[in-house]
């Protein structure tokens, strides 16, 4: 007699939690759900489940991602075998891996760097490599996820200051003494808020009480700083900071993350950076991918120009509608291609969301845990792509 019924009777009670998990989650304005983005959407105007709405959620800055595509297709590499096939130290880093890590280090004026299969990796690669039992971290407590798992996985007493508040971090700073090792992390520009760190501030922080600066600049890669190198470029630290991270996923159109330091450092991240040792590597392709932007990025400086040219925009659009305030979007030294429409409550969020949706836009509802409770907001991500007239039907449809 079979006893698969039973079986799955045993199943259902033992994960009836997750259906009570999932209703509470839903009644808070919460749950989650998948969609499925059309193969040929195009930039800037995507297809969700079958309906085509002008997209402000993308993190395709620079519109590389479709481009890079098209000129991988005439690269010899494309025929080459997809997966790597192995981690890096084993066989997966190829000639185009080396290639991409001295790319990156001669862009970001570094020693040398490291290639990882995400951003999320590069972060809990670096904090747990260089940080442990005995260390603490100073956390900003608006850092992105792959930031915070990075500390909570290190062992090391982690410490949160108030977010971008320079005065808080320095008095906890100093009420830290006896310990191995200080390691200071910050994003350089938020993903969420769309502001920038206090770089210089946190870079004389760091040289007075003899800590590491890490900082992860994956929003502003590509889109600040004379050449694009990001905020420690655009407010002139570069020098003061001991571990850069970025990502190739965003602004550079492909997927992928790297950290730039001293040849020490990296050398220290081959040997301790579990998600490196352990992963397999990227696809060769990918890293070609990531050479190739790079190259745009130097070649093409008006990309960056256009797309802070369409934030200038948005943004005055948005204040003199009162959708937002000064202390809304941006920072002090100017504003970001991530726009949040601060709106408290998730079901509101959401509200807002759909009706743009029906009226022909995608920008994301961004609810807890993503953002701290009664922060619910819309966030507009921009692109080089996008039309003053698209950014003023958004305005329209936000009024």
């Amino acid at each position: 007699m079979s006893l698969a019924p039973q079986n799955e009777r045993s199943n259902q009670d033992r994960q009836a939690w997750i259906d009570d998990e999932l209703s509470a989650r839903k009644q808070a304005g919460l749950l989650r759900t998948q969609r499925v983005r059309s193969l040929q959407s195009q930039a800037k105007t995507i297809e969700l489940n079958g309906q085509l709405l002008i997209d402000f959620s993308s993190n395709d800055y620079l519109g590389l991602a479709g481009e890079l595509s098209k000129e991988l297709h005439q690269d010899p590499i494309w025929n080459t075998n997809w997966g790597s096939g192995a981690s890096p130290l084993i066989t997966g880093r190829t000639e185009a891996h080396q290639e991409l890590e001295q790319e990156l280090s001669c862009f970001k004026h570094a020693e040398a760097a490291l290639a990882f299969s995400t951003g999320y990796a590069a972060n809990v690669g670096a904090i747990t490599a260089l940080t442990g039992a005995g260390d603490v971290i100073f956390s900003d407590a608006k850092n992105h996820a792959s930031i915070i798992d990075g500390c909570r996985l290190s062992k090391a007493n982690v410490v949160i200051y108030r977010h971008n508040d320079i005065d808080h971090l320095s008095e906890l700073l100093a009420g830290v003494t006896d310990v191995r090792r200080r390691l200071i992390v910050t994003d350089t520009l938020f993903s969420m808020d769309g502001d920038f760190a206090k770089l210089p501030q946190l870079a004389e922080l760091a040289e007075t009480h003899n800590a590491m600066l890490m900082v992860d600049e994956a929003h502003a890669t590509g889109v600040f700083g004379e050449n694009g190198r990001g905020l420690a470029e655009h407010f002139g630290c570069e020098a003061a900071i001991d571990v850069s991270v970025g990502t190739l996923s965003k602004a550079l159109g492909s997927i992928g993350g790297f950290i730039t330091g001293s040849r020490l450092l990296i050398d220290l991240l081959v040997n301790k950076a579990r998600p490196y040792i352990y992963s397999t590597a990227m696809p060769a392709v990918c890293a070609r991918a990531g050479v190739l932007a790079l190259k745009r990025v130097a070649a093409e400086p008006q990309r960056r120009e256009l797309l802070l040219s369409n934030v200038g925009h948005l943004v005055s659009a948005l204040r003199e509608a009162g959708l937002i305030s000064n202390g809304d979007a941006g920072a002090e030294d100017g504003n970001s291609q991530i726009i949040p429409i601060m709106l408290g409550h998730p079901e509101k969020a959401l509200q807002l969301s759909l009706s743009l949706r029906e009226a022909g836009m995608n920008v994301p509802a961004i609810r807890p845990p993503t953002v701290p409770q009664q922060e619910s907001l819309l966030r507009i991500s921009l692109s080089s792509q996008h039309t003053s007239t698209q950014l003023d039907r958004l305005v329209a449809g936000l009024v």
